[in-house]
């Protein structure tokens, strides 16, 4: 498939602070590509480097085979989403989507046609005439998405556009976007903090650290088979459980404690003896049993439960440490029973503690 979008060795310097570090990433065409990651590690700023709203310290930015690195933002063939709206108060929602069109001196019935087009794939028809002030929160953000629709260009970009939105609307729009872009087939790329936007939106997620991409893969790998700590610290909701200890037996068994776990299904594969290491669970691959099983359980005692309607969260403490455990919600157990957890290995993460990568 070709690239669409490609960028290559960038680096973005503040003064002395490297914001973005050597970074690259190729974008095929068609792909759905989401930039997560927490507060300050790059995302937007990469967005901005890609609609050409910065200028870069080092690299190369290629779109659709041109090279755009010294481009102006209108002449890069994106259209760019916004999380504030940014529309314009005076005008309608037909003035705010044609506006563009016009300063670029397209015929009217050239511009009537992509608004009509595009409202109706966003269902704001009957909202042409309105004026901002007079729609609600998702109203105003399929105004600003239209706006970029209306361009008809091949890449669009999107920065938090949900993030302004209640919870509701944020998954209605989330639906629709995905629904938006297996129709367009565009190349989109889109930058969250938010991990579920990012898990049921993306083809691909890069995830990404202090302007460094940790991991560049599809979700199920990305949620499954982080590659480092980090990764497997920030996917997952609630976080993965870690407990610290050592690989013996010729990588064998994990141990921490009185914690022996048999490692022969480890899908990671084969695990030498590491005096530091490091093993992740997700709280949806552990089980609460009643009785021990050589090499498959852990003790605990159960703290607290957080009902979440189909399911429940249940706290327990395991040597000290608190671990989360999802279990359906008639079978929580009460505070303060002793339990024991059955863990699914061939599931779990395994990481070198030194260098906090996946083993």
């Amino acid at each position: 498939m070709a690239t669409s979008v490609s960028v290559q060795n960038l680096t973005l310097k503040f003064g002395s602070a490297e914001v973005l570090k050597n970074l690259n990433l190729d974008v095929e065409e068609g792909e759905f590509i989401v930039l997560l990651g927490p507060s300050g590690c790059g995302k937007s700023t990469l967005l901005n480097c890609l609609a050409g709203l910065l200028e870069l310290s080092e690299g190369q930015i290629h779109i659709k085979g041109k090279n755009v690195t010294w481009a102006e933002p209108s002449e890069r063939g994106i259209g760019m989403v916004f999380q504030s709206y940014a529309l314009y108060p005076q005008m309608t929602v037909r003035g705010n989507m044609s506006f563009g069109l016009k300063i670029a001196g397209m015929p009217k019935d050239q511009i009537e046609q992509r608004v009509q087009r595009a409202s109706e794939i966003l269902q704001i028809g009957p909202l042409l005439d309105r004026k901002p002030g007079a729609l609600s929160g998702g109203q105003r953000q399929r105004v600003a998405i239209g706006r970029a629709l209306v361009r008809e260009v091949d890449v669009f970009l999107f920065d938090e556009p949900l993030s302004n939105l209640d919870a509701k609307l944020r998954s209605e729009l989330r639906v629709e976007l995905k629904r938006l872009h297996n129709r367009l087939k565009n190349t989109m790329i889109y930058v969250t903090h938010d991990q579920i936007e990012a898990l049921t939106l993306a083809d691909r997620i890069a995830i990404m650290r202090g302007g460094i991409i940790q991991q560049l893969d599809e979700p199920h790998t990305i949620y499954n088979r982080p590659a480092n700590l980090f990764v497997a610290g920030f996917i997952g909701s609630p976080a993965m459980n870690f407990i610290k200890g050592a690989t013996t037996n010729g990588g064998r068994i994990f141990q921490s404690g009185e914690i022996n776990l048999d490692l022969s299904q480890y899908e990671g594969g084969a695990v030498m003896d590491r005096s530091k290491a490091i093993i992740g669970l997700r709280p949806e691959h552990i089980t609460i049993v009643d009785a021990a099983i050589p090499g498959q359980t852990i003790p605990a005692v159960v703290e607290i439960d957080e009902p979440m309607g189909a399911d429940s969260l249940v706290w327990l403490l395991v040597d000290g440490r608190q671990m989360s455990v999802r279990v359906p919600f008639e079978h929580r157990p009460k505070a303060g029973t002793p339990v024991h957890l059955k863990v699914d290995i061939a599931k779990s993460s395994l990481f070198d503690e030194t260098n906090e990568l996946r083993i």
